[in-house]
């Protein structure tokens, strides 16, 4: 009897010692040596900027119309000379420009201007910015960092006034009207072509991670490509789930899949491949919504935009206008800090030379139409990103996420379940192209991202309380930094 009980338990112990074992391939990582992450280094510029707004708040001579006006008119002046003639990435007046348009930020959120027409200067600072880039070359560092200065830069701005706004906020932001020949339809109050790009972020941890974790860390995290049906207008959102693979989705889906923001990207209609076939966005819409219809294409972890077996979000555009003769990312992205590679390869990324969403905005031949935001969680989406960045930091001093070995052969069961129902067309617990240890991983992060932004939402509202304002950004990146104990070097 004794042998029967001990030789099923010992069986157990066995099989649960064996699956504890962790796995540890080596693995070739693909990255870019010359690449280097940018760094703004102007935490002295940003608590000056914040003076600047508290004074404002208390002195009314602050945010008098002369004060206002005359910022206003040097980076309308600035912009008119940009109109009437060219300007290369290193013309200092765009560093001149960024710093007007900095300085105005805090009288504008102190209440001297309406935010409308300070947006509108960011709109139009960016449609000529933008128009401009097209001669640029864009695998130039100096060409990169420019745009990202100027238009990541200005956006940041914009937002940060109107986290201290107390006027209403209309979520569309209409850039420029970029004429299309395709089918067209409407989401949220904006008209998509067939071909258009949306770029967004996701209201989750990891969605916050693609965002931030490049060397030009921005606000996007996914990339779907639209096709609208010529006969009906249905517009359809063919996107890579990690959970899924490629899917499709309604506008509705899309939609209610969380998002805290999109942009609508568009090829530019000068572009000699679009003249010469009009509907060629259309085309690439539609080759992608078969392709999605056709096979199953998982999601790719590796993030290697050369092979299509697999894809990741940024692939399923990338690989449909290519089809077509069109190269999206004309600069590929770029992960060269330490940290941020050994975080990424936590969760399976191995190519860091590679096509990240939110530098799609760079690419000159796309024109930017328009942007929504989630207007109500702008604020959650910066707290997101300032506890990553944060994390970064960590994992740049070399510390790693810690998860519960002795959970893994529970893991590497849900992994063994979820390849039987991925078998049968179904999503198990663990995503497929994911291993049961990067599983893991991928938990206690999102563990430790959610602890992390508790703790920095409490230190949130004490400043509120304290200061009678939000915190700024690198307010929160402050806050993020003490609840992790990791300072940047």
């Amino acid at each position: 009897m004794k042998r029967k009980i001990i030789y099923p338990v010992l069986g157990i112990v066995l099989l649960y010692g064996l699956l504890m074992i962790p796995v540890n391939r080596s693995i070739e990582i693909q990255s870019k040596a010359s690449a280097s992450p940018f760094i703004w280094d102007q935490d002295e510029k940003w608590e000056q900027l914040e003076e600047l707004f508290t004074e404002a708040r208390m002195n009314d001579s602050f945010t008098e119309e002369n004060a206002i006006q005359i910022k206003t008119v040097s980076i309308n002046q600035t912009l008119d000379e940009f109109k009437k003639s060219s300007f290369s990435p290193e013309d200092t007046r765009l560093d001149s420009l960024l710093k007007d348009f900095f300085e105005l930020g805090p009288l504008v959120a102190a209440g001297g201007l309406p935010n409308q027409d300070f947006v509108e200067l960011y709109n139009r600072s960016r449609r000529i910015i933008k128009r401009e880039s097209i001669g640029w070359d864009i695998d130039r560092d100096e060409t990169r960092i420019a745009l990202y200065k100027t238009l990541y830069g200005m956006r940041a701005a914009v937002e940060e006034v109107l986290l201290q706004s107390e006027e209403d906020i209309d979520p569309v932001l209409h850039v420029q009207d970029e004429e299309a020949l395709t089918p067209s339809t409407q989401i949220l109050g904006i008209k998509v072509h067939s071909g258009d790009l949306l770029v967004s972020r996701g209201g989750a941890e990891v969605s916050a991670l693609i965002s931030r974790g490049n060397d030009y860390p921005g606000n996007f995290s996914h990339v779907a490509l639209i096709y609208v049906e010529e006969k009906t207008n249905e517009p359809y959102l063919i996107e890579a789930h990690i959970e899924r693979g490629v899917a499709i989705a309604t506008a509705d889906e899309y939609i209610n899949d969380r998002k805290l923001r999109f942009m609508v990207l568009r090829m530019r209609n000068d572009l000699p491949e679009i003249k010469d076939d009009p509907l060629l966005p259309h085309k690439a819409a539609k080759f992608m919504f078969e392709q999605a219809q056709e096979r199953h294409i998982p999601y790719d972890f590796k993030m290697n935009f050369f092979e299509s077996e697999a894809m990741f979000c940024s692939e399923v555009g990338s690989y449909a206008y290519k089809e077509y003769g069109i190269q999206l990312w004309q600069s590929e992205s770029t992960i060269s800090s330490n940290g941020v590679v050994k975080l990424l390869n936590t969760f399976g990324v191995e190519n860091f030379v590679t096509q990240m969403p939110s530098d799609l905005e760079y690419d000159t031949q796309l024109s930017v139409v328009a942007e929504w935001r989630d207007t109500e969680a702008l604020f959650e989406d910066h707290l997101y990103n300032a506890v990553i960045d944060a994390m970064l930091v960590c994992a740049e001093n070399g510390k790693e996420i810690a998860y519960n070995k002795w959970l893994l052969p529970v893991a590497r069961m849900a992994k063994a379940y979820s390849f039987l129902v991925n078998r049968v067309g179904k999503v198990g617990p663990v995503p497929e192209g994911m291993s049961a240890m990067q599983a893991s991983k991928s938990a206690a992060f999102i563990k430790r991202h959610e602890a992390l932004k508790k703790e920095v939402k409490a230190k949130a509202a004490d400043f509120s309380e304290r200061q009678g304002y939000n915190p700024p950004y690198w307010e929160l990146v402050r806050m993020a930094e003490e609840a992790t104990g990791c300072k940047e070097k």
